[in-house]
């Protein structure tokens, strides 16, 4: 049972500071009233905007505060409210209000203080764009989700607050738009995200892993983005959003394999353009995951299939290399991989520089010493440039983890081992289904009204047309806010 807040100042006092006992960051301060009344003002330094506090609570010069201390004062300072457990008023502090105790009151006001003292709206730093919004989130989330109100500004606009974190108490947002969103995908968020159990919540990664349908899968079931725009257009197609305090980034279920391919620029550039790049992407998909693995299963297995003219720039190339194609490919790609890790994790202004002047006197270095071929730097290089056209980052991440066992299947069995590695990655995506949607949805199980988003990007009359009909009224088609 929570302990009751007491009318002597003295005990409130005491148990607050055992409570908070080794804090060095809590502060206790007393106003003496006229009278003989006095005021506890606590607060936890950092959390607080002080400035306010001490203009508005406090006079600059002097400890004593001669006016009257009422509650419509402390109201008039910002929102506040009352309650009168201990507990509360703990919780509180370390949510940054300011809990004020007046002597002879069995309650505490908290007055809504909080430090406005946080990152700025950048621009995004992994989905950059050409045209549209150039905001991106922030680490609070109160920021957060005035982004995506002041883009649907509507009553069915819905933003839940939960805490999760027995320790952090960690402030998530469930966000999704009434009477679009799909009821069973909305009920499977609340209930996984209320079932989570954990000390504290950092970032939205952990929500991320917790409320996944599979585990071992290198398949992104959830969708990654820092961009407001994003996450309004998803949620009015009948998606979900998780906001988690502390986290740029927000969380949309469910996730289709399809929307590893949609960039925001698709949505701001003519539909004509648009399907030109949602293809291009779809070709340097391929390159990315394939073109190692055929490149080795044809030198080592199937040279019949290549041009004599190119069989011997090859073999020529070749001549001198002490390892096979499969393993020169994967020192390879060990390498590039080292080197894209370094430059990550380098400072800004010296990893690109580093990545780029390794990756050169590497390549340049390994070809004159012939332990690798010219032909499968070109072939690594390519690859790793096609991987960097992805949109979604946590996806480029699967097809860099799916490269190497594609790789190995074709040292071994030739193309007959890429086609059995592309079966069972096909299989393993058709078996997955996040929040009761289907990962190769619309194409598996085929839609035929949803693939207007899919390999092209339909024009936006031809889309208002099938959603509202020539009348401009909304058509009930009973798919309302289905994926």
């Amino acid at each position: 049972m929570d302990t009751l807040i007491s009318q002597n100042q003295a005990e409130n006092e005491q148990m607050l500071r055992q409570l908070f006992d080794a804090c060095f960051d809590i502060t206790f301060r007393s106003i003496h009233l006229p009278g003989g009344q006095s005021v506890l003002i606590i607060y936890i330094a950092g959390l607080v905007d002080t400035d306010k506090l001490n203009n508005e609570l406090f006079r600059p010069d002097s400890s004593e505060w001669s006016g009257l201390f009422t509650t419509a004062h402390i109201s008039s300072v910002g929102p506040s409210s009352e309650t009168r457990f201990i507990q509360e008023v703990c919780n509180l502090l370390l949510q940054g209000q300011t809990a004020v105790f007046i002597e002879g009151r069995s309650s505490c006001i908290l007055l809504d203080l909080k430090s406005k003292d946080g990152r700025s709206i950048d621009e995004p730093t992994f989905e950059q764009s050409i045209r549209g919004p150039r905001e991106s989130f922030t680490e609070r989330v109160e920021v957060n989700s005035s982004l995506i109100r002041k883009k649907i500004q509507s009553t069915r606009l819905k933003l839940e607050s939960i805490k999760i974190g027995s320790l952090s108490k960690t402030n998530v947002i469930i966000v999704y738009v009434e009477g679009i969103v799909q009821e069973n995908i909305l009920s499977q968020v609340k209930e996984r995200v209320n079932r989570i159990r954990t000390d504290a919540i950092l970032d939205s990664g952990y929500i991320e892993e917790m409320i996944e349908e599979v585990s071992f899968t290198p398949f992104p079931q959830i969708q990654l983005t820092e961009r407001p725009d994003i996450v309004a257009a998803n949620i009015l197609e009948g998606k979900v959003a998780l906001l988690t305090d502390g986290s740029p980034n927000a969380l949309i279920v469910p996730m289709t394999f399809w929307s590893t391919f949609q960039s925001a620029d698709d949505y701001y550039e003519r539909f004509i353009f648009a399907t030109l790049m949602r293809w291009t992407r779809l070709i340097l998909f391929s390159i990315s995951l394939y073109l190692p693995s055929l490149f080795v299963a044809i030198t080592t297995f199937h040279s019949q299939l290549m041009p004599t003219n190119f069989l011997f720039s090859i073999t020529t190339a070749r001549e001198g290399v002490p390892f096979p194609s499969v393993i020169e490919a994967l020192l390879m790609e060990f390498m590039f991989e080292a080197l894209r890790e370094a430059g990550i994790r380098l400072p800004k202004a010296t990893g690109s520089a580093v990545s780029i002047v390794g990756a050169l006197v590497i390549g340049q270095a390994a070809v004159q010493a012939g332990i690798v071929s010219a032909p499968m730097v070109i072939v690594v290089s390519m690859t790793g440039i096609a991987s960097f056209a992805i949109p979604r980052y946590n996806m480029s991440i699967a097809f860099r983890i799916l490269r190497f066992p594609m790789l190995l299947l074709s040292g071994m069995f030739g193309l007959y081992g890429v086609a059995m590695g592309t079966i069972g990655l096909l299989a393993h995506m058709a078996r997955l289904e996040p929040f009761g949607v289907p990962y190769l949805s619309p194409v598996s199980p085929l839609r035929l009204r949803q693939l207007s988003d899919v390999f092209i990007r339909a024009p936006r009359t031809h889309i208002s047309r099938m959603r509202y009909g020539k009348s401009g009224f909304r058509r009930k088609t009973g798919n309302e806010g289905k994926l």
